[in-house]
């Protein structure tokens, strides 16, 4: 894995969850939780899962992890009442599913 991609995957991750930290503890007024916690937390998700999709060692996940990022992002941008919205939750759901089941196996002796 490129250590520059590593990276940027790191500081999304915990950029990510800054964001649902503090819009589950309701640290800023109402409007920017929600946008952090129901926006910004999607989009900085499905962009670590896009930098996160070309590392992957089994390459019948990369397509799928690419599906999972699009979805994660096309998700947080649409109104909080469409009926769509559930695909936010999909994509990362899926992204987190595809990531433990990529996880090198331990060697065992």
């Amino acid at each position: 894995m490129n250590t520059n991609t590593q990276t940027i995957q790191g500081i999304l991750s915990i950029a990510a969850l800054l964001c649902l930290i503090v819009g589950f503890f309701n640290l800023f007024s109402p409007e920017i939780n929600d946008f952090l916690y129901h926006r910004v937390f999607y989009v900085l998700i499905g962009a670590s899962f896009f930098f996160q999709a070309p590392t992957l060692t089994n390459k019948n996940f990369l397509y799928p992890m690419y599906a999972a990022a699009a979805l994660c992002i096309i998700g947080a941008f649409l109104p909080p009442d469409s009926k769509f919205i559930s695909i936010k939750t999909i994509g990362l759901f899926a992204g987190v599913i595809l990531s433990i089941f990529n996880r090198p196996r331990p060697v065992r002796r």
